[in-house]
């Protein structure tokens, strides 16, 4: 009678612990996410399409709630340096949407002619976002130059790849507390870095050697890097993962990131494999940026810049304005969808909750497009949103 009662109340312990979990999941999922932009007010591109530095940067990152996806509300900004020389995934929001991380790839120096410049940072801000507004609560030193990061799915790790420093950087979230716990050397410099749904791996990509590095993550959160790495196309810049954990999706800028006019790919991945392999390679046009896949997992979302504001004026590859191209993403494969015009030089990119609508972030324009998009990637919708700066970067969570 005794065993009988404590198997009674083990199982009725479980039922309680898996009812804690489920509203806790319940609750996570139902809070109103948060939508990051990075604002970079250091650089401008003259008439030649070349990238000039400014004086100090003035730079900003502002928050915007999405209860109602289709109409952001700004919550709060903070005067953050943060950088165009991307990719545009250099921050990112805990699941919990409590904590956000931005990484200062390059910070404003005057020199000794009182000329300023942009040099490598290696600085990590930590934002508190259930403040309002939101707050920084602490800067963390980190790799050289830290640019594309991306945060596991339970919010307990996050990694940095530190472009100038040829190397990952590991951190533990603990609450409030990020700490970086350990250095992975990568050999090349690395642009952007994605984690697998189950936290069990993650690619970085290799954007001057032409290639998609391979980690393993253990369940110490101890990352790994055996020196297999994929071949992609020129200049992998920005890398994303499906929410099912099946595929990854690679931006191959091209013209060593920026326009010429070629039309360049999008790399997938298949992670189902063993070994994992680029199985295909899907046209998008002239120097694709940014890429997000919908949490639905059914579209994927890419910035072509195509020449809108890194061209030299009057240049036959000039564009006045992007382009978002849609991807549908099925069992069979990736096939390029709707294109649609944006503003001029799209950078981040990002799915709502409910994969209905789609943010891109225009740098030259400084604007947000707001796109309405239905299951199959039609266009349903289209608005565009004043924004206070250049958007270098634009995410919500790790999307």
């Amino acid at each position: 009678m005794v065993k009988a009662r404590c198997l009674l109340a083990t199982a009725a312990l479980g039922l309680a612990t898996s009812a804690s979990i489920a509203v806790a999941s319940f609750a996570q999922s139902a809070a109103p996410e948060i939508l990051a932009v990075g604002l970079d007010r250091k650089f401008v591109y003259d008439e030649q399409g070349r990238r000039q530095a400014l004086a100090p940067g003035r730079d900003e990152v502002a928050f915007y709630d999405l209860k109602d996806p289709g109409d952001p509300k700004l919550i709060g900004s903070l005067p953050l340096e943060n950088s165009i020389v991307g990719p545009p995934t250099n921050l990112a929001v805990t699941p919990d949407q409590r904590l956000a991380l931005i990484a200062s790839a390059l910070k404003s120096e005057q020199g000794p002619d009182g000329t300023w410049k942009a040099v490598p940072s290696d600085e990590l801000h930590v934002v508190d976002l259930a403040a309002r507004p939101p707050k920084l609560i602490r800067t963390i030193k980190v790799g050289s130059q830290p640019s594309g990061l991306s945060i596991d799915p339970v919010g307990r790790l996050a990694l940095v790849a530190n472009r100038d420093g040829k190397s990952i950087s590991v951190l533990k979230i603990d609450g409030q507390e990020v700490t970086v716990t350990s250095t992975v050397p990568m050999g090349d410099s690395v642009t952007s870095v994605a984690i697998t749904p189950d936290g069990k791996r993650a690619l970085a990509t290799k954007f001057a050697a032409h290639k998609v590095a391979l980690l393993s993550i253990g369940a110490d959160g101890k990352v790994a890097y055996d020196g297999r790495d994929l071949p992609v196309g020129l200049f992998p810049w920005t890398v994303t993962i499906s929410p099912d954990g099946a595929r990854a999706l690679v931006t191959n800028i091209g013209a060593n990131a920026a326009s010429d006019g070629n039309a360049k790919t999008i790399s997938v991945i298949d992670l189902r494999r063993d070994p994992a392999r680029v199985v295909e390679h899907v046209s998008v046009g002239d120097a694709p940026e940014g890429v997000s896949i919908s949490p639905d997992g059914r579209l994927a979302a890419v910035t072509v810049l195509q020449g809108s504001y890194d061209a030299p004026r009057g240049s036959w590859w000039r564009n006045e304005v992007g382009l978002l191209t849609l991807l549908r993403v099925t069992d069979d494969g990736v096939a390029v969808g709707a294109s649609t015009t944006v503003g001029a030089f799209p950078e981040g990119v990002a799915f709502s909750a409910n994969s209905r609508f789609v943010y891109v972030g225009n740098f030259a324009s400084s604007t947000l497009s707001i796109l309405g998009v239905d299951a199959d990637g039609r266009v349903t919708s289209k608005k565009t949103m004043d924004l206070p700066g250049p958007p270098a970067a634009l995410r919500i969570g790790s999307r």
